[in-house]
């Protein structure tokens, strides 16, 4: 699916860009993903694991959510420079076609500006336009305090604890929680 370009203004006064990543993005998002992940725990992914993602994958990953009329990827540009971007999934079968699934991810330098919460708008906006989708739904990292306090600006609730769900390098346990906001 394909975002209408949009541009707005950060808390600290630049301009961003909301649009559809394409293919000639491919090796940006590549990059932008495996630092991102590296700046913090609460990324489902640590760096290494997109060291075998080849540049035709990230392509068809591209391509895959640009053609598709159940998903929706939305990159945030801050000075010619991928920042953040943000992705809605439609699920499709009969029993469960009332929800999607949203996620986000931002560069450390960005956050605090304006762009996760601008980013949520524009997906909730997305599945309201799309019609039949009763709830979105989301999982976060026990001690992501500050995307929780975004999740839950943007109205959505805990539903539910996956105990021990993810396992950090060091050894450390932390629980999954699951997230739902009602349209």
């Amino acid at each position: 699916m394909v975002f209408k370009e949009t541009e707005f203004i950060l808390k600290d006064g630049r301009k961003a860009l909301l649009r559809s990543p394409c293919e000639e993005d491919a090796e940006e998002m590549l990059q932008f993903i495996t630092k991102a992940s590296g700046e913090t725990d609460y990324l489902m992914r640590y760096p290494e694991e997109f060291a075998d993602f080849t540049l035709e994958q990230e392509k068809g990953f591209i391509n895959g959510n640009y053609y598709n009329e159940n998903a929706l990827m939305i990159a945030c540009v801050v000075d010619g420079k991928i920042a953040g971007n943000c992705q809605i999934s439609f699920r499709t079968g009969m029993k469960d076609r009332h929800r999607a699934s949203v996620a986000i991810g931002l560069m450390k330098e960005y956050w605090n500006l304006g762009i996760g919460t601008r980013m949520f708008k524009e997906l909730i906006h997305a599945a309201e336009e799309r019609g039949g989708i009763r709830q979105l739904e989301l999982d976060f990292i026990e001690g992501n305090t500050r995307a929780r306090h975004l999740y839950e600006k943007m109205g959505f609730r805990i539903t539910g604890v996956k105990p021990d769900a993810i396992r950090l390098k060091d050894g450390t346990f932390l629980n999954e929680y699951m997230m739902v906001k009602r349209l």
